[in-house]
């Protein structure tokens, strides 16, 4: 099994004070995508280039202690890419890709693992107006990804969307329908890229009706995370080859790393 998880760290050194070094080490991801690194490669120098025998892959914010990605991996990719090629959002640190492409794997030969940090509208018109080129920018370049160089690619891209789907993605939809996160133009992204099975949300592949187990994101404010008041924001997006070897997936709420708990899916398929 190909173990792969996602996690929003809210800034790793905060994250390494309350466990995340040994978590690693304890439940061995084959990659773990991270999120919101809030730290400059600086940072990370002597401390965190690698974790658990996993080395990291990143690209950083220009802003400090802004966004920032990463993905560790206990497996040598064939390319690093860092950035997706975008004027605007890659100086933002939002977006890197590990390319696994083995000429001699029968099942697919080309094989992509992403980390990606969508950003948040929540404070304010001119962020959600940020969020939506974003997106905009986005479809077409996941789209261009499956067929890079003329043949078939498979990839899953883990991150923080900042996005509930569906109204079973969130405890309070009804009270949220005009809050970013869970605006109509958003969810109507998710549905398009989802569309005709271009695209799978492989948690939602197995787990097609949970509720309140698949929150991944609580609210610092007030009592959220004791009284599961939750939100999917955290995905692992496939194309339909890859998805379909999803087995078993994991939403580790009891890890308090940040506010937002991991996501773990096992696939059935070998590097």
């Amino acid at each position: 099994m190909f173990k792969l998880t996602s996690l929003n760290l809210n800034g790793i050194r905060s994250a390494a004070t309350k466990g995340l070094q040994e978590w690693m080490a304890q439940s061995m991801p084959d990659c773990i995508c991270v999120q919101e690194l809030k730290a400059q490669a600086a940072d990370l120098s002597g401390r965190f280039e690698e974790i658990a025998g996993s080395k990291g892959y990143f690209q950083f914010a220009e802003k400090k202690g802004y966004s920032g990605v990463g993905i560790y991996t206990r497996h040598e990719p064939s390319e690093v890419i860092v950035g997706y090629g975008s004027t605007e959002f890659d100086a933002e640190g939002r977006y890197v890709e590990l390319r696994f492409d083995r000429p001699g794997r029968a099942h697919s030969p080309k094989l992509s693992i992403i980390s990606c940090y969508f950003p948040s509208g929540s404070s304010g018109e001119e962020r959600q107006a940020a969020k939506f080129r974003f997106l905009a920018e986005l479809y077409p370049h996941l789209a261009a990804l499956k067929q890079c160089g003329g043949t078939p690619r498979e990839f899953v891209l883990c991150g923080d969307i900042n996005i509930a789907h569906q109204e079973i993605d969130l405890k309070n939809f009804k009270g949220n329908k005009k809050n970013s996160g869970f605006l109509p133009e958003e969810r109507a992204w998710m549905t398009e890229l989802l569309g005709q099975d271009s695209m799978v949300d492989v948690y939602r592949r197995l787990h097609p009706e949970t509720t309140g187990d698949a929150y991944t994101w609580w609210s610092n404010r007030g009592q959220a995370y004791a009284k599961n008041v939750g939100w999917r924001l955290d995905y692992h997006l496939a194309t339909p080859g890859f998805g379909a070897t999803a087995r078993a997936a994991a939403i580790h709420k009891a890890q308090r790393f940040s506010d937002h708990a991991p996501l773990t899916i096992d696939y059935d398929w070998r590097l």
